[in-house]
């Protein structure tokens, strides 16, 4: 057999061998090349803070090519600002409800898929000072509540939560994520605020988390999406199957998110 014969029969075979990976349904979200390079940019719920990072670092240990940057803030933030056109390769969301707005103004790329659930605490400074115990005490005489302003999913869960209670309460500060309704909390300027198990867990050492029955009817489900503007697509697809494998629930779990 002749050398170019042979250099043909060789094309030809790898053709077929990459027909039948592509047909074989692999998840796989390298390019044919291999390696994964390029920054990725990650917008995610502020109550992801401490999670994404650490699984972001795992990512690029894991794919020293890549280096991930994330954008933490309130969900309904992250998602006009994506709405807005600011570049972004992945949306993770605290609610369903900002997840629909970047899918129904065209900018995500395929289905959200449901990374992890969150249930709200009452979260009170170190030794509860203002011997808050339960959703009721929150109304009374001289307790300073903070609260996430309600656009803010955290927000949403705990107006459904007070309004299934039937608790009114005035909160003294209303915030624009859950990490600055917690700051209240740790700097004791509050005696209470309503916010995530996971980010009391996160502060343990500052405040303590008061489990409370009524948050059982407005636990949160996570979103994620690779956005379809996606500067880097491979590295997004890839970033989302860490999050969603093994090793990234295993973070999650440990911040105090349950599984979806």
């Amino acid at each position: 057999m002749t050398a170019r014969r042979l250099a043909l029969l060789a094309a030809a075979m790898t053709t077929v061998a990459l027909a039948g990976c592509g047909s074989g349904g692999t998840t796989d979200p390298r390019p044919p090349g291999g390696a994964l390079t390029g920054d990725v940019t990650v917008f995610a719920a502020a109550s992801l803070t401490e999670s994404f990072t650490r699984i972001g670092e795992d990512f690029e240990t894991a794919n020293p090519g890549v280096r991930v940057t994330f954008s933490f803030a309130g969900s309904s933030a992250l998602a006009n600002q994506i709405n807005q056109g600011a570049p972004a390769d992945v949306f993770a969301s605290a609610s369903p409800a900002n997840m629909t707005t970047v899918i129904d103004a065209g900018n995500g790329d395929g289905n959200p898929r449901i990374l992890v659930r969150n249930q709200l605490v009452i979260a009170v400074p170190d030794g509860n000072p203002g011997g808050v115990n339960g959703l009721a005490d929150l109304t009374q005489p001289g307790v300073k509540v903070a609260l996430c302003a309600e656009q803010v999913p955290c927000g949403a869960a705990a107006a459904k939560v007070l309004a299934a209670a039937g608790t009114k309460l005035t909160p003294v500060t209303m915030e624009q994520d859950v990490k600055a309704a917690l700051s209240k909390v740790r700097l004791g300027e509050v005696d209470a605020a309503l916010v995530y198990r996971s980010d009391v867990r996160a502060a343990d050492e500052d405040v303590d988390g008061i489990e409370f029955p009524e948050s059982a009817g407005a636990i949160n489900d996570y979103p994620i999406v690779v956005l379809k503007n996606a500067p880097n697509q491979p590295a997004a697809r890839a970033f989302v199957e860490q999050v969603l494998s093994g090793p990234g629930q295993a973070v999650l779990a440990a911040a105090g998110f349950q599984a979806p």
